[in-house]
């Protein structure tokens, strides 16, 4: 029961960005026996019962009661060894602060880091400020996280219980937040509600604004004539294979220093403010920072996030948000105090922030941070090819005249991905679609233009406007996604010395003509002539065309569709002698196949990722059909 009651405490404050962000924070229970607290790694908002740590109570209170170090190195190497004995059973690693949790004496405490409470543990006269507001609370002033802070805190303690003759309940803590301890649920929620009134009349005694801060205009020329290029310039030198994700807002000022340590591992120190940044600058600032700036502000026009992928991206994002409302939150507490130098390069080195930042931003698949448009992937083979990319680490953009159907496609892709409304025969619409995905990303990798019609008649009855349907959304279509998406990755290319792709959907028939199907089959055969075209002219800009020509998904709804699928047109059209059913069509096209199956969206999704892996391969048809097209 109590294991539910941190549970739900944990998932409540965990999923509201007024205390926690990017995962941070940690909470614990205590019974006689046991400590069960948070892994590091793992967000308050998504924890479970069984995500717990447990850890041998007695066994981590010894470690505030070791003596006869040498050096602070010597301690926490014990002390590390000793919290790592703690651990009972199996589990993932517990949360550093898990010795804090044991300091105080309550059954729940809940670790978090409102932009509320850091506005006054960051600011100059925090320290006073709070003996003031808080005469109850301890307040504990900077000091390197980990071990270290832990003795601090129970040295403090013991002292605090001695001058009043109880235990702590709320502990502040210099720039990193506030921890509040209480025997039930209800307590801990009154504490906080408290704390969080006291400071709000106290900002606005001050005349000081505490809310969010919100960006102002976008310019929009400025994010994609800038964004393309950041991709390149930003991305780390150790992982030069790829490129980064470059999230792009409004215009606001970004923190101006080091603020706590999810400021540091997430959004790092400091960020580059320039009017006009350029390869220079940012080579420039990796010289001074010994990394590359993961902020960027573009005075009054927009400010660029930068991260590994779409949600590590939109993390620095928040967090210099975040940052900002706490500077602005400080001015009512005598000023930003900013971390120094040693206490900034400490935890930038800290293996344990290292091991957080890892798990929090998850694996490293081969195509992960690899931005991949999928046209026509609300359903399908689009949606097919979308699911295998995305479980690769892609992550996925997914544009389709079926707006909600793309967005409940993107939602159950990943944090990453994204859907979007596109016509991909209205070239407005296709401008549209391609500078929403720069503002969100940056730029993009992988172009998959899958969007297409089918349909079926006699060229002696078929009727002009139909056939004109099919050749725009399928030939024009393409035409006008390669030539937006083109310019988009020429720059960026420029910038990171990669390879883009762009990788039609064609089809068998696009190989070989199809009876009753000749609108279909020219917009494929077209298709062909201008994946070589686009391949000849593109390679310049460090990007190849290529297609991928499936056999029939005969599971789709292109095929399946009980009122507009091609297996009740074909049988309508009569394009399979003596069919009298659906059932006689499918078997039909089944006994085509040597393999005897229709195609599905996974054996196009490996051609897909052949043709991006593949560095010499450009204007080439790619037959994935089960033997049914052979190629000379």
């Amino acid at each position: 029961m109590s294991l539910t009651v941190i549970k739900e405490l944990s998932n409540r404050y965990g999923a509201d960005p007024d205390f926690v962000l990017a995962g941070g924070g940690n909470t614990s229970y205590k019974d006689e026996k046991l400590l069960y607290v948070k892994p590091s790694g793992v967000s308050l908002a998504k924890i479970t019962e069984s995500d717990f740590v447990k850890m041998d109570r007695e066994i981590v209170r010894s470690c505030f009661e070791l003596g006869g170090f040498a050096t602070k190195a010597e301690r926490e190497a014990k002390v590390k060894s000793l919290m790592a004995f703690a651990v009972v059973g199996e589990g993932m690693r517990p949360s550093v602060e898990a010795p804090l949790h044991e300091i105080m004496p309550f059954k729940y405490v809940v670790h978090t880091h409102p932009a509320l409470v850091n506005g006054m543990t960051c600011g100059n006269d925090g320290a006073k400020i709070c003996a003031e507001l808080f005469p109850n609370a301890l307040w504990v002033d900077y000091c390197d996280p980990g071990f270290t802070l832990a003795k601090v805190v129970f040295d403090e303690c013991v002292k605090f219980k001695a001058a009043n003759g109880f235990d702590p309940q709320v502990i502040f803590l210099q720039n990193h937040g506030v921890f509040v301890g209480a025997d039930s649920a209800d307590e801990i929620d009154a504490l906080y509600t408290g704390i969080m009134e006291i400071l709000k009349d106290f900002c606005a005694a001050k005349g000081v604004d505490t809310a969010p801060v919100e960006p102002g205009e976008i310019d929009m020329d400025c994010v994609m004539q800038l964004s393309p290029s950041l991709r390149g310039w930003l991305r780390p030198e150790a992982d030069a294979c790829k490129a980064v994700t470059v999230s792009a807002s409004g215009a606001f000022n970004i923190p101006r220093g080091p603020l706590s340590p999810d400021h540091l591992v997430y959004a790092k120190a400091f960020g580059l403010i320039s009017d006009a940044p350029d390869a220079a600058q940012i080579a420039e600032f990796r010289v001074q920072r010994n990394y590359p700036p993961r902020m960027v502000e573009v005075s009054g026009k927009a400010v660029f996030c930068v991260g590994k992928n779409r949600a590590a991206a939109a993390t620095v994002l928040a967090l210099a948000l975040n940052g900002a409302q706490i500077e602005k939150i400080a001015s009512a507490f005598g000023g930003v105090h900013y971390l120094n130098d040693a206490q900034r390069e400490f935890i930038e080195n800290w293996e344990v922030e290292s091991y957080r930042a890892k798990v929090a931003s998850g694996s490293n698949s081969s195509l992960t941070g690899m931005v991949a448009v999928v046209t026509g992937g609300a359903q399908g083979f689009g949606l097919g090819i979308a699911e295998s990319l995305a479980a690769q680490g892609a992550d996925i953009v997914i544009a389709d005249m079926n707006a909600d159907g793309a967005a409940a496609a993107a939602a159950k892709l990943g944090a990453g991905c994204r859907g979007f409304a596109v016509n991909v025969a209205d070239e407005n619409s296709v401008e549209t679609l391609v500078q929403s995905i720069v503002k969100e990303y940056g730029g993009v990798d992988i172009l998959i233009s899958n969007a297409g019609v089918a349909r079926a008649g006699s060229v002696k009855e078929f009727d002009l406007k139909t056939w004109e349907f099919v050749t725009n959304v399928n030939y024009n279509g393409f035409f006008l996604c390669t030539k937006h998406f083109a310019r988009v990755m020429a720059r960026q290319n420029q910038a990171t010395g990669l390879w883009s792709d762009i990788i039609q959907v064609n089809s068998k028939s696009g190989l070989l003509g199809s009876k009753n199907n000749g609108a279909y089959a020219g917009s494929k055969f077209g298709g062909l002539g201008l994946v070589q075209s686009f391949a000849l002219e593109l390679v310049s800009d460090r990007i190849k065309v290529n297609a991928v020509c499936p056999g029939n998904f005969l599971d789709g709804p292109l095929w399946s569709d009980p009122e507009k699928g091609l297996f009740v047109q074909y049988l309508a059209a009569g394009k399979v002698p003596g069919a009298k059913t659906v059932a006689d069509v499918r078997k039909h096209y089944e006994s085509l196949v040597p393999m005897n199956r229709g195609c599905f969206p996974a054996d196009v999704a490996r051609a897909i990722v052949y043709a991006v892996e593949q560095q010499y391969e450009t204007g080439q048809a790619i037959a994935v059909t089960g033997g049914q097209i052979m190629l000379n």
